[in-house]
């Protein structure tokens, strides 16, 4: 089974595409690093506050991968200066 997280983000400190980058390469290393997910920036690259995020899953059991897409979803709430809009869970088989 595959699990994919769709999680779009709200920068209101970045005032430019720099800060941005900065605080996104920062989520996505947390992600990368913490757990056993892939993740990259999906939608509005060029807007300096706004973010889509997508992250990837893949396990034999779907309690694993809820598990695991939960966590990522806490991670990313949690960072600093990241104000979490909407996450969209997806399951395929």
């Amino acid at each position: 089974m595959v699990g994919v997280v769709h999680v779009e983000l709200y920068m209101p400190s970045c005032q430019s595409l720099k800060d941005k980058r900065s605080i996104v390469k920062s989520v996505l290393s947390q992600l990368r690093g913490k757990l056993n997910v892939s993740a990259a920036e999906m939608a509005y690259l060029d807007q300096w506050q706004r973010c889509e995020i997508a992250i990837a899953a893949v396990a034999n059991e779907v309690a694993f991968l809820q598990k695991e897409l939960a966590a990522a979803i806490r991670l990313v709430e949690n960072a600093p200066g990241v104000e979490l809009i909407r996450a969209d869970t997806e399951y395929y088989d």
